[in-house]
């Protein structure tokens, strides 16, 4: 899976450590989704969708080997 995360941020103009504050979780959860290396939950992907204002599958994409 691919993901925007870090644009999605940067167009709010916030860090890792505030988006993390704003959602619930640690900065280093951040930066793990930001790098692919760690796949959240559906919860968690639902409160980045309120966060970003945008749905699930604008800044989360499914590649050929999901």
């Amino acid at each position: 899976m691919q993901n925007t995360i870090k644009v999605e941020r940067a167009i709010l103009g916030i860090t890792q450590d505030e988006l993390a504050k704003k959602i619930g979780v640690s900065r280093q959860t951040i930066n793990s989704i930001e790098a692919n290396r760690y796949v959240p939950s559906t919860v968690l992907a639902l409160k980045l969708s309120a966060i970003f204002n945008k749905p699930v599958n604008d800044f989360f994409r499914l590649t050929d080997q999901d």
